[in-house]
């Protein structure tokens, strides 16, 4: 038997001179690796930097140590010589087999251990100590950015069969530290209570237990200090500067301190402005964007608002990738600013495709009728957003994303791509709701509002309550003509309990039919002309009052009407539901034809307005104003096509259709002119400020009812304030409010608390 020389190499022996290692140098006839259990032996050649047939001396044994160890896959190396074998031993690091973490309230245990993913730490993956410890310290600093520097982190190993590991990872968060007080230091042109109003960090105060505004967090305390940045820099400070943010804890880890120091630095106002630059655009044009004039205080807001603009109209002239700089020359002496815009277009683009994805069920030119950016056009930035916007309110998809790729090969072309994602846009309903005014309602419906992906609509529907039992058919062809003009059928059957309702005692049957044409006048405007005949029964209560009677003994019970109806809307909302920009305005008005057993008309007008106040605040103003009458034989507007108010859907806080004028029994009799106006604070739902399907908002209701005799009295205007929510659910729309009346009388029907449940809004 040959003797067995060895020559073992460790990590120690690395940092010795090569003469350290003491044996000669060979010739490597052969390699065998000892040790393996879960990696391959191909694995291993393929990391070592030797080969048979290379003579193996101290320099390149170092190497192939270094090399294995640099893989991590292994917790012992060493080389071993028998002849002209090399034997490399390993020693396997363990595998992970399951990572278990406890205590994680604050972070969910999906993205933490995505997260430990990213830094090689997961199930499956060779087990690092050193990796261990990363692992400590980026949990330890996430949970510092969360404001928990009490956290307490116990990492613990539990050795299984067949080399694998279970890790445990206890997690104490400890509380949030909370803000017990912040100064900032250096103000001398503001007053420090006006500047940390800016703040959304605040010390404890009686609200911090819903608002959480005391509990610190370095990323909340970034977007504070760049607040205030803003309100400086918008104010002509230019010079403005965080010198430092010192944040100390005390020593239970519980409470902060917040010093903020400032430099104002002088107030500047604009001396001039200038443009410069290639100008595609006329100079006049572009100076008309510029919102700071000459002597005005210098406004960062002001500047990004003029950039904006201009690279806005570029973009709709075609110029896709304008760049608009503003360059500031600051006369410290003056204390002026001179600014220039530098205008830099680039290549004007144009559009080679408009190409769609996702719409596995919509066809095609459903999605193309709706675009306003042409093929082989140049790019409008603007026409791109609304042809966004438009697909958005088709109501067929959950989600509509654009791109502009550019075209290989081409310095002047991109494709517009659309991805939709679609959700069901037909829909059998079987539902049961209640609400105040009309009790129990059951909803049978079969709705498809893209019929076979034609985008056409289709409705069948029966409803039926304590005031109403509805049966109807619906069919609408938003694009009847290639020009956008749409037309619709319509047949229906209402019976009508007026007593349920809170209004005087009588019953209705209506039956009728009829067809309708909508047409586009402008990209936002759309008139609407219809032609319907209605068969109306009538039927009085028991004990009707003198109004009701003396209108059947007048007119009769039973009536065919023709009824024309118009109207104009011009809508600029961003989305059909819950939208929270833009204005919808409407003008709508009936009259039926003289050759009708009534002959009357109604005018409506209505109009809403959504003001973002900021990311998450939305103010809503509405109004709405009707007036009917009668005409030829008949002398006033009939009682049942009265306007109605009071309610969740006009002014909350009084009954539903209560407010207005009574009949002789002192029943609810409604009028022949309304005024209703809302305005609504929308505010983000708590926990769920991206949430699309809820909304809570802040009131306050006007409105009344003026019978035939009644001029429009501003004094008899009832009005209420209170908080409201509506959600979208599953099953259902439901609406709430809270609504306290404010100068309410003494015959008023008032309703704090209201809702629907089970109804559309």
């Amino acid at each position: 038997m040959l003797m067995l020389k060895r020559v073992v190499i460790t990590l120690v022996v690395f940092a010795c001179a090569p003469a350290a290692f003491g044996f000669e140098p060979f010739v490597v006839q052969d390699i065998r690796i000892d040790g393996l259990q879960r990696i391959a032996a191909g694995t291993v050649f393929n990391y070592l930097p030797i080969q048979i047939g290379d003579t193996l001396d101290s320099t390149r044994s170092a190497e192939a140590i270094r090399a294995l160890y640099k893989t991590r896959f292994f917790r012992d190396v060493r080389l071993e010589r028998d002849g002209g074998l090399l034997i490399v031993a390993v020693v396997e690091r363990p595998s992970i087999a399951k990572i278990t973490v406890s205590g994680n309230d604050a972070i969910d245990t999906e993205p933490l251990l995505e997260s430990l993913k990213q830094i090689g730490f997961a199930e499956g993956r060779v087990f690092d100590s050193s990796v261990l410890d990363k692992v400590d310290q980026d949990l330890r600093r996430t949970y510092f950015g969360l404001g928990k520097y009490d956290v307490k982190i116990e990492t613990t190993t539990t050795p299984l069969e067949r080399n694998r590991v279970a890790v445990n990872i206890d997690i104490t968060e400890g509380a949030v530290a909370r803000i017990k007080r912040i100064n900032i230091v250096g103000n001398d042109s503001f007053d420090e209570d006006d500047l940390l109003d800016l703040f959304k960090l605040s010390k404890t105060n009686w609200l911090s237990w819903f608002t959480k505004d005391d509990q610190y967090s370095k990323q909340r305390l970034s977007g504070d200090l760049e607040s205030l940045r803003s309100h400086y820099l918008d104010r002509g400070f230019i010079n403005f500067n965080i010198e430092s943010t010192q944040v100390s804890l005390t020593p239970d880890k519980k409470g902060v301190f917040i010093n903020v120091n400032i430099a104002e630095g002088d107030r500047f106002d604009i001396g001039q402005v200038r443009l410069a630059g290639e100008l595609p655009i006329p100079e006049e044009e572009l100076f008309k964007m510029v919102e700071l004039k000459k002597g005005e205080v210098f406004s960062r807001k002001k500047v990004t608002e003029t950039i904006n603009r201009m690279v806005d109209r570029l973009g709709d002239e075609g110029y896709a990738f304008a760049n608009v700089n503003s360059i500031p020359d600051i006369d410290d002496e003056a204390k002026q600013v001179i600014l220039t815009f530098f205008v830099d277009p680039g290549k004007r683009v144009y559009v080679r495709r408009v190409n769609f994805e996702g719409n596995t069920r919509t066809r095609d030119e459903v999605l193309r009728r709706e675009i306003r950016q042409m093929e082989s056009a140049w790019i409008s930035t603007s026409k791109i957003k609304r042809s966004q916007t438009r697909l958005q309110k088709l109501g067929y998809f959950e989600e509509v994303n654009v791109e502009t790729p550019a075209v290989p090969g081409t310095t002047d072309q991109v494709d517009v791509d659309f991805s939709v994602k679609e959700k069901p846009s037909g829909s059998f309903t079987a539902g049961l709701g209640f609400s105040q005014t009309q009790g129990v309602v059951l909803n049978l419906g079969l709705n498809q509002d893209n019929f076979l992906g034609s985008g056409n609509r289709v409705g069948i529907a029966f409803n039926n309550s304590d005031v109403q039992r509805t049966y109807s058919f619906s069919y609408d062809n938003p694009f009847w003509s290639i020009d956008g003009v749409s037309r619709g059928f319509d047949l229906f059957y209402k019976s009508t309990d007026a007593e349920s309702a809170n209004i005087t005692d009588y019953d209705t049957d209506r039956g009728g039919a009829g067809v309708r044409f909508g047409i586009p006048i402008s990209e936002f405007q759309r008139v609407r002309v219809g032609l319907a005949g209605e068969y109306i029964n009538l039927r009085l209560g028991n004990n009707p009052s003198l109004q009701l009677v003396d209108f059947v003994r007048k007119e009769s019970d039973e009536y065919k009407n023709a009824t024309i109806t118009a109207s104009w809307r011009r809508d600029t909302r961003n989305r059909a539901l819950f939208p929270d920009r833009g204005l919808l305005t409407s003008l709508a008005g009936e009259v039926t034809t003289p050759k009708s057993d009534l002959m009357y008309y109604k005018l409506t007008v209505r109009q809403q307005i959504y003001l973002p106040v900021s990311k998450w605040f939305t103010m809503l103003l509405k109004g709405e104003l009707g007036f009917g009458d009668g005409y030829g034989d008949s002398d006033e507007l009939p009682f049942f096509e009265n306007f109605f108010a009071g309610g969740i859907r006009s002014v909350r806080g009084f009954k539903d259709n209560t407010l207005g004028p009574r009949d002789s029994l002192e029943e609810p009799f409604g009028g022949d002119k309304k005024v209703v106006g809302n305005a609504e604070l929308i505010l983000p739902a708590p926990f769920l400020k991206e949430s699309r399907s809820v909304r809570l908002s802040a009131f306050y209701d006007v409105g009344n009812v003026y019978g035939v005799n009644e001029d429009v009295d501003a004094g008899e205007l009832r009005m209420s304030t209170g908080v409201a929510a509506s959600w979208l659910s599953p099953v259902g729309a439901l609406t709430f409010s809270l609504a306290y009346p404010l100068n309410d009388k003494q015959r008023d029907d008032t309703q704090a608390f209201q809702f629907t449940f089970g109804t559309l809004f």
